[in-house]
């Protein structure tokens, strides 16, 4: 009989009980296998080296604290029991009778644990042992992967900005308001401005091919929208504080387009997360397929302490082995769906150009047919917002139109300068036309065309105005200046202006802020042009368009020429009046002017002229002379102007004449002489001839005495001799 030796923590007695030693007591067994402490009346058997307490507690507690090796339950194996019954009778000293013999499973708690130590450590194998560590492992790093770009600095700061100006766009009153619009236009196009005639209409419909056909140059060098004859377009209504956020909404846009357009590194970061996951996911599918076998129930494990239990073989029980292998297949699962989803991705950024983005489909639809491509970072987040929602991106792209961009700051201007604001600022100039003269503005207000009684309307500083149709209701206006203005013009304002502008101004710094629209205006008579035409390319584009301008009367130069250009000659041929200010630049080459045979004003201001130019004496219909601030040291030439019987002012001021020739007195019909500004210091008695003198400048001379002759000019009103 094998004995069982089992304590009675209730008594305090230890208790002996006899079982077949072949048979193990099926208490003992399932207390070795489940770990359960038994509750039994005083009679029964109780397992001596339970500790106080539920033992249900202890499995909690282990399950909660580790379960990786609580988890296993053991028993020795049968054969691996090498000691007998003769072992206890040998010991004993006195034989026992025989009977049953069987294995004694009474360990100590302890021996258990060390061998489930043992068998944790050496045989459960390590797939099983950190498999839940390798899927918080691994879920760790694909959302470090997946949220990398959104945390690293370089690129979290461009997402949010985008993120946050994409939804300030998306909400956007003005938004709402250009896209409806569009719709508005395209269901149902207005007619043309209602004070514009049939005629008008007609004019205006053929204005491009005019100014083609007018202009050979132009069409050779320029298409229709280069010389600023653009579409004509409605604009909406907005209160002035949407108006205002709008405004800046653009600027935003612009200012992040600019610095994201810059580089790629958001497109590359994503790029590199993406292709570390999909490398990821295809480890994770490898080496979980093949382990996941190895995740089993019953472990067989050897472990040398039979001097110290009697057994040398357990067996363990892995009891969460199944729930593993189930979430195992589980997770094989998950991973195998968002690697699919990773591929995709990958797939995707590999087959298009994720660094372009076209904004075709959208300028198709709507009037913005300005709206620019992007590249780089801008466009790969376009790219990324497209396949959440493309609404986002077609309203977005309403930020990008210049057009857009354009209509909004017309409203604003309009919302501040309104009618009576304007009137405030119409003045009379010293020609007693009535004159409104705009400076820095963003264009031109609406409301300007309201004043119908305008005359002479100045553009100044005023950068990518558009001069609207209703610029018709200017009924009066005749004279335009534009000042550093690079205005451009709808076809019905330019078919108005061509047949009402008479006189147009333009000062210019740059070449690109001269419309080349101007020499459409086949009724124009004076031109003023202001700027530098040194360069050779700014002559040509600038100048040989004069061609065109069939009934120019005046034309005003100021500019740093060093020779008179073939046009001005060509044009002179119906010129009336010639002006060119130099700007104290030598000015050679004068002898084409004698071709000008219908000119009767020439001035020739700060060109660094010593003598009178001998071109001018052929001049027969010169009725005056203006030679200012030049170098002129003598004019004996001045013989010859007694040929230009029709001449009666001449201007020879601000120069270094030292004398008058006695020959002044041959120019009988002079009636205004300016010679002051110079180094007279004698005035000859000849000069009295000239008895049709009504004006005499002779001031800041050197100048000691006045002859007494000059009482002989008795149509002299107001001399000054100074």
């Amino acid at each position: 009989m094998t004995s069982l030796v089992s304590h009675d923590s209730r008594h305090g007695i230890a208790l002996l009980c006899r079982y077949p030693a072949g048979v193990p007591h099926p208490e003992a067994l399932v207390g070795r296998l489940y770990g359960l402490h038994l509750h039994r009346d005083a009679n029964d058997c109780s397992l001596w080296w339970d500790s106080p307490g539920h033992p249900g507690q202890n499995d909690l507690l282990a399950l909660q604290m580790g379960h990786q090796r609580r988890l296993q339950r053991l028993f020795p194996r049968v054969d691996g029991c090498s000691m007998d019954s003769s072992y206890y009778n040998a010991s004993l000293g006195t034989p026992l009778d025989p009977g049953p013999t069987g294995i004694k499973y009474d360990l100590d708690r302890h021996q258990y644990n060390y061998v489930d130590a043992v068998c944790y450590e050496n045989r459960l194998h390590w797939f099983a042992k950190y498999f839940p560590y390798l899927v918080l492992l691994h879920t760790l790093i694909f959302l470090a992967c997946s949220n990398f770009w959104f945390k690293f600095p370089r690129t979290s700061s461009k997402l949010e900005h985008f993120v946050s100006i994409l939804l300030k766009c998306f909400d956007s009153p003005w938004t709402t308001r250009a896209l409806s619009e569009t719709v508005v236009e395209e269901s149902d196009p207005k007619p043309a401005f209602g004070k514009m005639n049939g005629s008008m209409e007609k004019k205006s419909s053929n204005v491009s091919e005019d100014v083609e056909a007018t202009a050979p140059m132009l069409q050779r060098t320029k298409s229709r929208i280069e010389q600023g004859i653009v579409d004509r377009t409605e604009n909406g209504v907005l209160d002035k504080k949407e108006g205002e956020q709008a405004k800046a909404l653009f600027e935003k846009v612009k200012k992040f387009r600019t610095h994201v357009e810059e580089g790629d590194i958001v497109y590359r970061l994503y790029m590199r997360q993406t292709i570390i996951k999909v490398i990821k996911f295809i480890l994770i599918i490898c080496y979980t397929v093949y382990y996941v076998n190895n995740i089993t129930f019953d472990i067989d494990c050897k472990v040398d302490i039979e001097s110290l239990t009697g057994y040398r073989m357990y067996r363990c029980a892995h009891p969460l082995a199944t729930l593993f292998k189930i979430l195992a297949s589980f997770y094989i699962s998950l991973v195998v769906l968002y690697g699919l989803i990773c591929m995709y991705t990958l797939w995707w950024m590999l087959r298009r150009s994720l660094k372009k983005y076209s904004f075709e489909s959208i300028r198709e639809e709507s009037s913005y047919s300005d709206i620019p491509d992007v590249k780089n970072d801008f466009a790969f987040m376009l790219h990324l917002i497209d396949q959440y929602d493309p609404l986002y991106s077609k309203r977005f792209a309403v930020f990008l139109s210049e057009v857009s961009e354009n209509k909004l700051r017309q409203l604003n201007l309009n919302n501040e300068w309104t009618l009576e604001k304007l009137r405030q600022r119409i003045t009379k100039n010293s020609q007693d036309k009535l004159e409104l003269h705009l400076f820095m503005l963003s264009g031109i207000p609406d409301t300007v065309f309201d004043l119908v009684e305008l005359e002479v309307l100045k553009l100044e500083l005023i950068p990518d105005v558009t001069i609207p149709p209703s610029i018709a209701q200017l009924t009066s206006l005749k004279e335009l200046w534009l000042y550093h203005t690079a205005a451009k013009i709808e076809a019905p304002a330019l078919a108005f202006l061509r047949e009402n502008l008479k006189s147009l101004h333009i000062k210019f710094t740059d070449i690109k802020e001269i419309p080349l629209w101007i020499y459409s205006l086949k009724n124009l008579g004076e031109l003023h042009l202001t700027g530098n035409l040194s360069a050779e390319n700014n002559r040509y584009i600038v100048i040989d368009g004069l061609r065109e301008l069939k009934r120019l009367k005046v034309l005003r130069l100021k500019s740093n020429l060093t020779k008179l250009p073939q046009v001005v000659t060509d044009v002179g041929v119906h010129l009336q009046k010639l002006s060119i200010n130099n700007e104290g630049t030598k000015l050679m080459v004068l002898n084409s002017l004698k071709k000008m045979v219908n000119l009767t004003e020439l001035e020739l201001i700060r060109c660094d002229l010593e003598r009178i130019p001998h071109s001018t004496f052929s001049l027969h219909n010169l009725q005056e002379i203006d030679l200012k601030d030049n170098n002129l040291k003598t004019i004996e030439e001045i013989i010859s102007f007694q040929h230009l019987h029709r001449l009666t002012c001449l201007k020879l001021w601000y120069n270094q004449i030292a004398y008058i020739p006695v020959q002044i007195g041959n120019l009988t019909n002079l009636e205004r002489l300016y010679l002051n500004r110079n180094k007279i210091e004698k005035v000859p008695t000849q000069l009295f001839f000239c008895r049709k003198l009504r004006y005499l400048d002779l001031s800041h001379n050197l100048l000691t005495c006045i002859p007494a002759e000059i009482g002989a000019l008795q149509n002299l009103q107001n001399p000054s001799c100074d």
